[in-house]
């Protein structure tokens, strides 16, 4: 594979900011992809969460919740490790994007009318980390580093 993209993949000079948006972030949508694949924290799991996601026209279902549920709770998972984040937070900000198009836009903004403001909020994050990087708190910081230096 080309090391050229390889070193675009974990590249960051971001310092540590992206720090305090990855972990509570990437904490979050981990707990929200547990929901959906695995009903934990009262979630309905892949059956119910597909059966739901069928009723609004995301089909097949179980596939959309699988999607949706890998997306999140992996990409979390690499929020919080600071593991290959620009392209894990880039899968997140699409998953945003679809949740606020598809279930939330006609509500409005506003969470009390189940508006597409958390998941606005949610997108910018991810967006921002896409574009940043992980930070020097990171795995991708040290397997950036020159060999020699790790």
């Amino acid at each position: 594979m080309n090391t050229r993209l390889i070193d675009r993949l974990f590249a960051t000079d971001a310092g540590w900011s992206p720090l305090a948006l990855r972990v509570p972030v990437g904490i979050i949508f981990a707990a929200h992809g547990a929901q959906k694949l695995f009903g934990w924290f009262g979630g309905y799991g892949l059956e119910g969460t597909g059966q739901w996601m069928a009723s609004i026209g995301l089909t097949p279902g179980y596939l959309m919740a699988m999607l949706a549920g890998s997306a999140e709770f992996f990409g979390g998972l690499a929020l919080i490790l600071g593991l290959l984040v620009r392209p894990a937070a880039a899968v997140l900000a699409f998953t945003m994007a679809m949740a606020i198009l598809t279930v939330h836009i006609g509500k409005g903004l506003f969470l009390t009318n189940n508006g597409y403001e958390y998941g606005l909020a949610l997108l910018v994050v991810a967006l921002s980390l896409t574009i940043s990087g992980a930070g020097r708190a990171s795995l991708d910081t040290v397997l950036q580093r020159p060999r020699g230096n790790r």
